[in-house]
């Protein structure tokens, strides 16, 4: 059976399914719809630093569930300005609202058109979805 993801026009996506929306030249990130439902119940999200730079593909923190911990991201390099502490007391944010209230942090991006040039559009992201349920 194939599972339907949400997969909004509007973003920029990673191979390990995180999301970027730009907005005003800062880079809000999370994890995709994809993301979540394979983790399940999300139960705790640990949170980067705010101030502390991140390079494109590192860790920026976990999300736990009951079934795995999986580690997030950055799809960008640059400085955390803000973080989604509303996971910290709803963690299941991140299930209910992936694109939305389950965001993860905002990022000041350090050199973004480069970035972007290694993230996938909304197409090939779901290309990337099918590729992974057919298998």
């Amino acid at each position: 059976m194939k599972a339907d993801y949400a997969v909004p026009e509007d973003l920029y996506y990673t191979k390990e399914h995180e999301w970027v929306r730009i907005e005003a030249g800062k880079c809000r990130v999370g994890v995709t719809d994809y993301a979540q439902k394979s983790l399940h119940e999300v139960v705790y999200v640990e949170l980067p630093k705010v101030g502390s730079d991140v390079a494109n593909m590192q860790s920026l923190g976990t999300v736990e569930s009951v079934k795995a911990v999986a580690d997030v991201y950055s799809p960008i390099s640059g400085r955390v300005l803000e973080i989604n502490s509303g996971l910290s007391d709803a963690p299941e944010l991140v299930n209910k609202n992936p694109y939305g209230e389950g965001w993860i942090t905002i990022i000041q991006p350090a050199n973004l058109q480069k970035d972007l040039t290694i993230l996938m559009k909304p197409a090939q992201y779901k290309e990337l979805l099918q590729k992974i349920s057919q298998k």
